[in-house]
Formats: structure tokens, sequence, C-alpha cells
């Protein structure tokens, strides 16, 4: 049966802040989930292999990131034309939409794999990898590339369940990869003694349980949406219509891809291969709570969207406050956590087991989590502020915010600073340029806000 879901006119009825909670907290749960992949792998992989085996982890995030922008691809664009679909009544048209989801999935998940396993090596030495540092991370990126395929589809029907009715249900299932991912690492590096092969197994294991599910729900007969034989061809105006939307956030995980090996290599460069083991640690425990904060901005989505169409936009911007003032909270918290425990979090993953290299890769990730996240209180307006863009249907200045973060002001600073400061350089170039996008994204957002009170009847509503 489907998930019972409540009135769409509720939203532009209903208590503001009800809402927000109601849309939310699945959202906050799903992506705190999913963070917790990357999270999970590295205590266990810092605990039970060691540091330069963090390293190793670390370096294979830049293909990591590639791959999953090509997943942003698919999952932005198939989810955007089937709620126009399933808006329009058409479900034949949005189960065409699954089945092409499929066949995109598999193509791009067997390139990617394919040209990862190739150039394996090229890769990793362009990513920062040094002769110490790559047995690691070729060992653990070979099997994630074996099962890269099975990630893509795991997230891409994830995505589209969420989409058909099923927040909850997929929510649930990410849950349960998550859960099994880390019994999965306990027992493959812990006990069976496998390294970091170990956490990489675990993964593609989990991930696979994971995408049984989902094709499980898919194949119900009472299932919603369900895969039907017609649909497995490609339709090329679907096909264009996904990659045309998905764009954007092909462009910002790209832009993401592009920044890790930069940071990677300069870090390499002035403070050799822990110091990107200690990147890979500082950035992992702050992506965790600017993940609390994306599950905010995809509860604001439909509220924001709805009240924007209705034009209703006094709605629409307290939804917006709203969201900031949580967001901010929990950036902050994340900034006090970071600055009064740096060496607490960090222990988390790394094990003091008294060699040199376990404790330069402590000192290392405590020193370099307190300046990366100087600025992680403003994040948290400045990740709402794009968004907002996105929602109101004016993603070109979203884009410019993420690529200004992303390209004009941290790679600059990346020449500019570390032959400088050396190694605080690095790490310094990251909250200089979250200051300087913040300032960006508050000058766009009041010019929206002075337009949308001044002059609502100018605005086109979408």
């Amino acid at each position: 049966m489907r998930e019972n879901q409540d009135s769409p006119l509720s939203l532009g009825t209903d208590s503001l802040s009800r809402l927000l909670m109601r849309y939310a907290l699945p959202a906050i749960i799903a992506q705190v989930a999913a963070s917790l992949y990357n999270i999970v792998d590295s205590i266990f992989v810092g605990q039970g292999v060691g540091p330069m085996a963090i390293t190793g982890l670390a370096l294979t995030m830049p293909m990591m990131n590639l791959s999953a922008a090509f997943g942003a691809m698919v999952g932005a664009g198939s989810a955007a034309l089937t709620s126009i679909r399933l808006g329009q009544g058409n479900k034949t048209a949005a189960e065409n939409i699954l089945g092409n989801v499929v066949l995109l999935n598999v193509v791009l998940g067997m390139i990617i794999m394919v040209f990862g396993l190739v150039y394996i090596d090229e890769l990793l030495y362009f990513f920062g990898a040094s002769e110490q540092s790559i047995p690691y991370a070729r060992e653990y990126m070979r099997i994630i590339l074996y099962g890269n395929t099975i990630t893509h589809l795991f997230h891409g029907l994830n995505n589209m369940m969420r989409v058909a009715g099923y927040p909850n249900k997929a929510m649930i299932i990410t849950i349960i990869s998550v859960i099994l991912n880390a019994i999965l690492d306990a027992v493959f590096i812990l006990w069976l003694d496998w390294g970091i092969a170990g956490s990489a197994w675990a993964t593609v294991i989990s991930q696979t349980v994971s995408l049984v599910l989902l094709v499980g729900h898919f194949l119900k007969p009472d299932s919603f949406l369900r895969f039907r034989s017609t649909a497995f061809r490609f339709h090329w105006d679907i096909v264009k219509g996904i990659l045309t939307i998905g764009m954007a956030p092909f462009m910002i995980q790209s832009c993401a891809c592009v920044v890790v090996i930069l940071v990677n290599t300069t870090l390499r460069n002035y403070g050799g291969d822990l110091s990107i083991g200690a990147y890979g640690i500082a950035n992992r425990v702050a992506f965790l709570f600017t993940m609390v904060v994306m599950g905010f901005t995809q509860g604001m989505q439909p509220i924001v969207g709805y009240n924007y169409g209705e034009r209703k936009y006094d709605r629409a911007l307290r939804t917006m406050w709203m969201t900031v003032g949580w967001s901010v909270a929990t950036t902050t918290l994340g900034f006090i956590i970071c600055e009064a425990f740096p060496y607490e979090v960090v222990r988390l993953f790394v094990s003091e087991d008294g060699s040199g290299n376990a404790t330069e890769l402590i000192e290392a990730s405590a020193r370099g989590l307190r300046i990366l996240v100087l600025m992680l209180p403003i994040v948290g307006f400045n990740i709402v502020a794009g968004n907002f863009f996105q929602h109101i249907g004016k993603p070109k200045r979203a884009i410019l915010l993420s690529v200004a973060r992303q390209m004009l002001f941290i790679v600059p600073l990346l020449f500019i600073l570390p032959p400088k400061l050396g190694v605080d350089g690095v790490w310094y170039s990251i909250p200089i340029a979250d200051f300087t996008s913040t300032l960006l994204a508050a000058v766009l957002l009041a010019i929206q806000v002075r337009k949308l009170r001044r002059n609502p009847s100018a605005e086109v509503s979408i």
C-alpha cells in the first residue's frame, strides 16, 4: 500500500514550524544515515588498519565524488520529471522514467567502473597518492569500482521510491544499509582482519542487500510505480530531460571533485601523506553537520515551492528564515564541539597505538579540524540560501553560489596561501572561501527578499 500522505493544500495553511518538522525530519535522518557510511568506514579503517589506510581512504574520495556527480545528475533529473508526470496523472510516463533510471545507472555505472579499473593507478597518483599510500587506496577503490553499478542503482531507485510516495520506506532501507555496513565493517576488519578491503566489501554487500529490497518493492503488484518490461528501453526525450535538469547538481558535484583533488595534492606537497588523511577525517566530521542542514533544506523544499507558486511569498520567506535558524543552530553546535573537543573527535578515527604516524595524524587532524570549522556557523546560512534559490526556480543563482565557493574562491586561495603558510594555508583557504561565498549569498538573498516584499506582482510564479 502507498504511504498515507497529507494533502498538498496543507502546505499553504498549516503551521510552518509543524510543516518544516514533518517534512524535514525524515530527510535529516536519511541524510545523516547516508553520511554515516563514510564516517563509519573511516572509524573502522582508522581503528582497525592504521593511519596510512586513512590516507588511502581519503585518496579515493575524488573518484567517489565524480561517480556521485553522475548519480546526482540522474537522480535530480529523474526526480523532477517524475514529480511532474505524477502531478499530471501520467503514471505510465513515470514508469517509463523509472525504467530509464535503471538503464542510465547501469550504463554510467559500467562506464565509470571500466574507466576507473583501467586507469586506477594513474587516477590515484593524480588524486595525490604516494608510493606509501597507493596500496591502500588501490585495494579499496578496486572493490568499490566493481560494485559501482550496484551503488548507482541503489541510490537511483532509493530516490525514485521517495519521489513515488514512499519517503519513510526509502529512509528505512537507507538506515538498514548503514547498520549492515557498520556490522560488516566490524566483522571484516576487526574479526576477519581483511584490512581496508573489508571496509570496501562491507559497503558493496550492504548496498547489494538494500538494492534487493528496492527491486522487490518495485516488483510488487501493489507498488504505486512498478517495473514494466516496456519501460526498459531508452526514451531519448526522457534521457534528454533527465540530463538537462540534472546538469546543475552534476556541475556542483564535479567542482567539489576538482577541489578535493587540489586540496589533496597541495596537502601532499606541503605536509605529506598523513596531511591528506587528516583532511579526510576533518572533512567527514564537518560533512556530518552540513548533511543535517541539507535535510532541513529538503524539508523546506515543498513548503517554499508550494507557497511561492501560490504567491504566498511571506510564508515562503518565513519558512526560509526558520530553516536558516535551525541550520545555523546545527552548524554552530558542530563548531562548538569541534573547537572544544578536537582531540576527542579525532580519536574516534585514529587508534593511539604509540606509533609516530598515529600521533602525527591525531595532531594534524585536530589542528586542521579547528581551522576547517572556523566559519561552520555561517555555512548553515549559505547552504539554505543556495537551496532557496533552487526551490523558487532560480537555479543559476544556486549554481553561482556553489561554483563561486568551490572554484572562484577556494582554487585561487590554494595557490596563494600555502606558499606563505604551508599546510595551514590549505586549511585556512576553506573557511575564508566559506566567509566570502556567504557574503555573496547574503547580497543575492537580500536582493531577492527586497524584490518579493516591495514588488511581489513582478515576480513570476513558476
